[in-house]
């Protein structure tokens, strides 16, 4: 860990902050999820790094260690993907490939088809590429839906706010690591979920908590909440939603996403494939939502043979 470098880039008057490893023209750009930060893709910084590749992954403007954005509650989803060309600017990268995991995979995407020239491919987790239209999941599932909960404001701030930063982390890694979607109940919250006396996951060390939390506590949850779950339906004025980079999409067979109604069939079907027609689809069937974390040997394997093929 200690050999990755910590940096600032100045981008739209937002020092974003920037974790870097790794030389050479071939470059890897890292996008995490939420409660992912940076830190998330520490196992892959190092392998690729150690590969040839030069690593880099950001936190998103008002997450860990960047700026806040001036007025958290009207982030948009394409501020992120602005500020991700920008630190490429910035850095004088013309050409990268994508990593996103969680909702990451969606400005990964959205970068491909509104800079295409700026992608040589696309590696996504967790969440596959689905038409660009508002998700219709908070209707389809019971009211107790995670989704629906983060989506109203004031209520998860409200939530969250009875914890400290590492707390919440340290519950939503222990939800999200299980196969179940999570639902409350009429008279619970979603951290009302987690029984204090669960275990973390086998993977994901008290040290590790301690680094997320410390990133979290820097700089809360207002942005988190309203990117990604706030900001859904956000019109990114892209007429064509079909990817024609090369892709692969990686699933945990553990993961509660899969759950979602309609996902097993939209992946299994291959179906998926109607909109990255390049796509290979990859499922690990004890992975869970935390497949980089969990499994990083095998992610690192399953990255870098990619990677080898589309240089």
């Amino acid at each position: 860990m200690d050999q990755i470098q910590h940096k600032y880039v100045e981008v739209e008057g937002l020092k974003l902050h920037v974790a870097e490893i790794g030389t050479g023209p071939n470059v890897v750009v890292f996008l995490h999820g939420f409660p992912e930060i940076w830190y998330s893709w520490r196992h892959q910084m190092i392998a690729l790094a150690k590969a040839g590749f030069r690593a880099i992954a950001s936190d998103y403007r008002g997450y860990g260690l960047s700026d806040p954005p001036p007025q958290p509650e009207k982030a948009s989803l394409s501020d992120f993907v602005n500020d991700i060309i920008g630190i490429l600017n910035a850095l004088a990268i013309p050409k990268v490939f994508l990593i996103g995991k969680d909702f990451g995979a969606i400005p990964a995407y959205v970068l491909g088809l509104l800079h295409p020239e700026r992608v040589i491919g696309i590696i996504t987790m967790g969440v596959p590429h689905t038409p660009l239209v508002p998700s219709a999941y908070h209707k389809s599932l019971p009211e107790g839906f995670y989704i629906s909960r983060w989506r109203e404001p004031g209520r998860a701030e409200a939530d969250f706010g009875r914890f400290n930063a590492k707390t919440v982390v340290r519950n939503v890694y222990i939800l999200f690591s299980k196969s179940e979607v999570p639902i409350a109940a009429e008279n619970q919250e979603i951290m009302d979920l987690v029984d204090p006396s669960t275990p973390l996951p086998p993977w994901f060390t008290e040290e590790d908590l301690t680094n997320y939390g410390a990133l979290y506590e820097k700089s809360g949850f207002r942005t988190a909440l309203q990117i990604p779950y706030r900001s859904c339906g956000e019109d990114l004025n892209i007429t064509d939603p079909v990817v024609n980079h090369p892709a692969l999409f990686i699933m945990g067979g553990k993961d509660y996403v899969y759950k979602f109604p309609g996902m097993e069939d939209y992946i299994n079907s291959g179906k998926v494939k109607e909109l990255v027609p390049k796509l290979d689809i990859v499922i690990l069937p004890e992975g869970t939502h935390f497949v980089q974390e969990q499994s990083p040997e095998e992610i690192n394997q399953l990255i870098l043979n990619f990677l080898a093929k589309h240089v």
